[in-house]
């Protein structure tokens, strides 16, 4: 577990490398803020203890943007069985936080409200001829995503899976416990700066989070170089994945999965 103070020059270091960008994932919801740092940029050596690195410092660029003017506690950074990271201010719960990597950037984001995020990024790259897209999308998603996608199919599977993945996170299970054919896009809303997607789920997932068949996940896709960005937000009430029952202790920090392995 790792504890450490948001403070001081550490943080005026890390304001000249993330900048802090924001998103408003619906209309009537809070701000999401999210930035990244370079994935090789921690001095620390060892893969786990670099990443690690990353991750403290990505929650303390946004951490200190989001509470610049309020007395800062110390922050513990944890994640539970399943791999979902939660930030603890004292002994209480903080803002949700969510980490994505991708190429030679880390990304993170921080909510600005009580909902629940995902982050993902994804990109063309990633789904080159021979990925298996009819395990993993339906054909009417690729079809209503090509276009925002200029017609490469591809970077399309890029949009869609970064925002199947971003869901799932927010969910706070990952694909361990959904698969991504129960994730379902609906057609975009484009507005400025990127479309807008409400997410629905069916089979196992559904039975899992019995919410989401009244309240839609929405999610923001943001094009970034090369790739694309998607948050994903749950006002929902703090939720349980079904089936799991008592606390969710403190563990030590762990790394997000971010592959992108054939199903």
């Amino acid at each position: 577990m790792t504890r450490f103070e948001p403070m001081g020059a550490a943080v005026a270091q890390d304001r000249q490398e993330g900048i802090v960008q924001a998103v408003r994932l619906v209309p009537c919801g809070g701000v999401v803020y999210y930035a990244s740092v370079p994935r090789n940029s921690a001095t620390s050596t060892g893969c786990g203890t670099r990443r690690t690195e990353n991750h403290r410092r990505l929650v303390t660029i946004l951490w200190e943007h989001l509470f610049s003017n309020r007395l800062a506690l110390p922050i513990r950074l944890v994640h539970d069985p399943l791999g979902r990271p939660h930030l603890l201010s004292g002994e209480h719960r903080g803002p949700a936080i969510s980490f994505s990597t991708a190429g030679d950037e880390i990304w993170a984001a921080l909510c600005g409200d009580e909902s629940e995020i995902g982050i993902d990024v994804a990109g063309s790259a990633e789904f080159q001829e021979g990925y298996p897209v009819h395990r993993v999308f339906h054909a009417q998603e690729l079809h209503q995503t090509l276009e925002l996608a200029g017609g490469d199919w591809a970077n399309a599977a890029a949009l869609l899976w970064s925002i199947k993945e971003a869901v799932a996170k927010a969910l706070g299970c990952a694909f361990h416990l959904v698969d991504p054919r129960d994730i379902h896009v609906d057609p975009p809303v484009v507005e400025d700066g990127g479309p807008a997607f409400s997410v629905r789920l069916s089979g196992k997932a559904l039975l899992r989070f019995p919410m989401a068949g009244r309240r839609p996940v929405m999610v923001r896709s943001l094009p970034q170089a090369g790739t694309w960005l998607s948050i994903a937000g749950l006002n929902w009430p703090r939720h349980r994945v079904a089936g799991r029952r008592g606390p969710v202790p403190n563990v030590p920090i762990a790394a997000m999965t971010g592959s992108r392995e054939s199903p």
